[in-house]
C-alpha cells in the first residue's frame, strides 16, 4: 500500500468517528467503531470499559516496549460552532468536526503507523492505545486500562503539537481552601468575617514565587479561581471557600507543593488528588534525539494528557495546532495526517527516507 491509501483509511476512520458523539463517559460507540476497527485490521483486541488497544503478535523481551496512545473522547461543543460539530466536511484539504484536532488525527495517524509497522523489523515492541475520559481525567479512561498493559518503557501520546515534540508537561493539582470565622450582623460589625480570614492567605497565594524554575515549562503557579462566602448582606459570612488551579512543572511532586502550601497557609487545605503530575522525557533520550535530527524542537506544554498517569517517559506528538482544541469549527488538516503517520514511521525505524 501507498502512503496515500494510509491517509485515506485514516481521514475515512476519523470522519467516522467525528459523526459519532463521544464526549467524555459516553464514548462506547467511539470505541465499538475504533475496536471494529483494530480487528478489521487483523489485529487482536483488548477492551477495558471504553479503553481499546492491541498488542503486537510476539514480544520479544531484548525490545523496550514503546506505547502509541491517544484519547477518543471529546468536549462538550461549544456554543459558537458556525457548523454542524457532527458533521465531518472536508473543504480544500480541511477536514472539520468536533474532536478532529483534539485529538482524532493524532488518534487515527498513530493506528496507520501501528499498522504499518506491527510486523516490521523495528528497534520496539508497540502497543497501541485508543484511551477513554482523558478530557476529564476520569477513573474510568487511561488509569483503567493501566494495569491490564503489559510492561511499557517509553510513550508517544498524540495531542496536537504541530509534530514537535512536547518534552514535559504541567501537572494539575486542584485545592480547597476553607477559612472559618464566626457569623454576626453587619449592621453591629459583630462576629469574625471569614472573608477576612482568607485575605492574608488570597495576598500569599498572589504573591509566592515556586524557586525551582523548569526550563521547558517555567516556574510552578497557582491562581484562586473561584470564591464563595456570605449568605446575604447583612450578615458576616462564617465561611469562605476558594478553589486554587496549581499547575505543577516537572522538578515538583504534587505532594511536595502541597506541602509548601500548608506550611504557609492558615485556611484549612484539602487536595482533590495528586494523581496528575508533571511528566517529561530527558533530552537525551533516543527517541527525542531522533526527533531533533529530524529538525523538530522540543518544548514544553502547559496543556495536560494522559501522559500525567503514566509512570514512565513520555513525549507528546501529534498533528494539528493546540489552539485549536475546544474550540468553535474545529479542523484538522488532511495534509498535517499524512504527515504524522510518515513522521511516525520514520521516527519509530529511524528511518530518514520513509
Amino acid at each position: 500500500m501507498q502512503t496515500e491509501q494510509y491517509t485515506s483509511d485514516a481521514v475515512a476512520l476519523l470522519r467516522r468517528l467525528i459523526a459519532t458523539k463521544s464526549v467524555s463517559r459516553e464514548e462506547k460507540d467511539a470505541a465499538d467503531i475504533m475496536e471494529s476497527e483494530l480487528r478489521r485490521l487483523g489485529f487482536s483486541t483488548r477492551r477495558e470499559a471504553n479503553n481499546v488497544w492491541a498488542l503486537p503478535d510476539r514480544m520479544l523481551p531484548d525490545r523496550p516496549t514503546l506505547l502509541l496512545n491517544a484519547h477518543i473522547d471529546t468536549v462538550r461543543p461549544v456554543a459558537s460552532w458556525t457548523r454542524d460539530p457532527f458533521s465531518p466536511d472536508i473543504e480544500d484539504g480541511t477536514l472539520y468536526g468536533l474532536g478532529a484536532n483534539d485529538c482524532g488525527g493524532g488518534l487515527v495517524s498513530l493506528l496507520q503507523a501501528f499498522r504499518m509497522l506491527h510486523d516490521k523489523d523495528t528497534p520496539y515492541n508497540l502497543v497501541y492505545l485508543a484511551s477513554a475520559e482523558e478530557e476529564v481525567s476520569g477513573k474510568d479512561g487511561f488509569s483503567r486500562a493501566l494495569p491490564l498493559l503489559p510492561h511499557i518503557d517509553v510513550a508517544i501520546v498524540g495531542e496536537p503539537t504541530g509534530m514537535q515534540p512536547a518534552v514535559a508537561e504541567k501537572g494539575l493539582m486542584v485545592l480547597d481552601l476553607t477559612a472559618h470565622g464566626k457569623s454576626g450582623h453587619a449592621a453591629r460589625g459583630e462576629g469574625v468575617n471569614a472573608l477576612y480570614e482568607m485575605l492574608d492567605d488570597l495576598v500569599w497565594i498572589r504573591g509566592y514565587r515556586f524557586e525551582r524554575v523548569s526550563c521547558h515549562l517555567g516556574p510552578t503557579v497557582m491562581n484562586a479561581t473561584v470564591i464563595n462566602a456570605g449568605t446575604q448582606h447583612n450578615v458576616v459570612p462564617d465561611v469562605c471557600h476558594v478553589v486554587v488551579d496549581v499547575r505543577t512543572n516537572e522538578l515538583y511532586t504534587n505532594e511536595e507543593v502541597y506541602d509548601i502550601i500548608c506550611r504557609h497557609v492558615r485556611s484549612e487545605c484539602k487536595a482533590r488528588s495528586f494523581r496528575l503530575h508533571s511528566s517529561s522525557i530527558s533530552l537525551d533520550h533516543q527517541l527525542v534525539q531522533r526527533l531533533v535530527d529530524m529538525g523538530k524542537k522540543p518544548f514544553g506544554s502547559p496543556t495536560l494528557s494522559d501522559q500525567a498517569l503514566m509512570p514512565w517517559e513520555s513525549l507528546k506528538l501529534g498533528p494539528g495546532d493546540s489552539a485549536r482544541s475546544h474550540s468553535a469549527d474545529e479542523y484538522i488538516r488532511v495534509s498535517e495526517i499524512a504527515d504524522a503517520i510518515s513522521t511516525y514511521v520514520r521516527l519509530i525505524t529511524n528511518n530518514r527516507s520513509c
